[in-house]
């Protein structure tokens, strides 16, 4: 029996709970204030007219560390609003929303993702675009120069899973150039596949050009010439089953405002 929006809500709320609590630092709440949960802010908006609202954002791995800064500036800029994002591997995110989960935006890091949900979504905006590169250990101890030195089996390479976009996209560059990988594992979202590295755990992982950016003290980044490449886009948009439709249609169209823009720009991310 099929449930109504309201039922898979209810029925999606552990599911996200456990995703979302240990998140909510994530926003700029530091004043030392009770946090309020889910109830409306009592302000009256920002000043840019928006209303003020509690808002829950879905948002591609990849996405961590520039919506905990783009998170900041828009609450510093949206008095009231306060932002929790839940960051996990697209295909992920896209099964909460088909379940109902509770929330406001979501954000993945591919157009099929999104399509998956169409029916539930308004209609998606690219904000962002991101390249892959090759991770290693600092320094590069294993010399890995190209796609090719993947294929080593000696090579301890590890790889998103196939169902995840940063997985689709590692498979299609891969199988262009014919090579043929044998991952120790296969990561649910590409952050784990960063971690792998960063750890020690893997000597090698295909993972997104910001993701090394993020960990540069700890991974190289080997650079993938664009004709080998492929190019991720993160689409954004609002949930239809928001309870604050105007406030998340004014977050989504403050991603592709120049403020919105230059801070993906900064943490390294293409033009839409």
């Amino acid at each position: 029996m099929s449930l109504t929006p309201a039922g898979r809500r209810t029925a999606a709320a552990v599911l996200t709970a456990a995703l979302l609590v240990p998140l909510a630092a994530c926003s700029s709440g530091d004043d030392g204030k009770e946090d309020t949960g889910g109830s409306t802010p009592s302000a009256s908006g920002s000043a840019t007219g928006a209303p003020a609202a509690n808002l829950t954002v879905l948002a591609a791995a990849s996405l961590t560390d520039v919506f905990k800064t783009a998170g900041a500036a828009y609450e510093k800029s949206h008095p009231g609003t306060k932002l929790t994002f839940s960051f996990a591997g697209s295909q992920e995110l896209v099964a909460q929303v088909s379940q109902g989960a509770p929330a406001d935006v979501l954000v993945t890091a591919d157009t099929k993702s999104m399509d998956k949900v169409k029916a539930d979504t308004g209609t998606p905006a690219v904000i962002a675009r991101n390249r892959l590169v090759i991770a290693t250990g600092e320094g590069n101890p294993h010399k890995v120069d190209d796609l090719k030195d993947l294929a080593d089996t000696k090579l301890k390479v590890v790889l998103a899973a196939p169902e995840v976009p940063a997985g689709k996209y590692s498979k299609q560059i891969l199988d262009k150039q014919k090579i043929t990988v044998k991952p120790v594992s296969q990561e649910p979202n590409v952050r784990a596949v960063l971690s792998k590295v960063e750890l020690g755990e893997a000597d090698a992982g295909l993972v997104y050009k910001t993701d090394a950016e993020s960990a540069q003290d700890k991974v190289d980044a080997v650079e993938i010439p664009d004709d080998q490449n492929a190019i991720a886009k993160y689409p954004a948009a609002t949930l239809k089953d928001s309870e604050n439709a105007e406030a998340a249609a004014a977050f989504v169209a403050w991603l592709s405002s120049p403020e919105g823009q230059k801070i993906l720009r900064d943490a390294g991310f293409q033009k839409p």
